[in-house]
């Protein structure tokens, strides 16, 4: 009997840690791999709250979820975001939601080139 729930508790185990590593590694996959730094730190300075954040590569135009996670930023401060959907690109379109519907877009941003970006109306 304790051989069955030692065995019971090691295959669980097992397929949690396989659960996991399934996870780390799509997370992997969705970062490119030239070893660029996408990582930016966004600069709320639009006197409004910053509700949603959202990229979409140049080269498709598509916007990616959003990179807040779903938690605002105060005016006046900042938070660090991954840019990144593994396409390997750098240019990349950033759509802002601010607190009373008004939507920002600003094009073209480099972010292998920056690890600063101030966000302003």
């Amino acid at each position: 009997m304790l051989a069955r729930t030692t065995l019971t508790a090691a295959l669980g185990a097992a397929a949690l840690g396989l659960a996991g590593l399934t996870d780390a590694v799509s997370t992997v996959q969705a970062q490119s791999s030239d070893g660029q730094n996408r990582r930016v730190r966004v600069h709320n300075q639009t006197g409004a709250v910053l509700q949603t954040l959202q990229a979409a590569d140049v080269r498709t135009g598509t916007f990616g979820a959003d990179l807040l996670g779903g938690t605002p930023v105060a005016t006046g401060a900042s938070v660090p975001v991954t840019i990144d959907d593994g396409s390997g690109g750098c240019l990349y379109d950033l759509r802002a939601g601010l607190a009373g519907g008004q939507t920002l877009l600003r094009e073209n941003i480099n972010v292998c080139r920056i690890a600063d970006y101030y966000l302003t109306r």
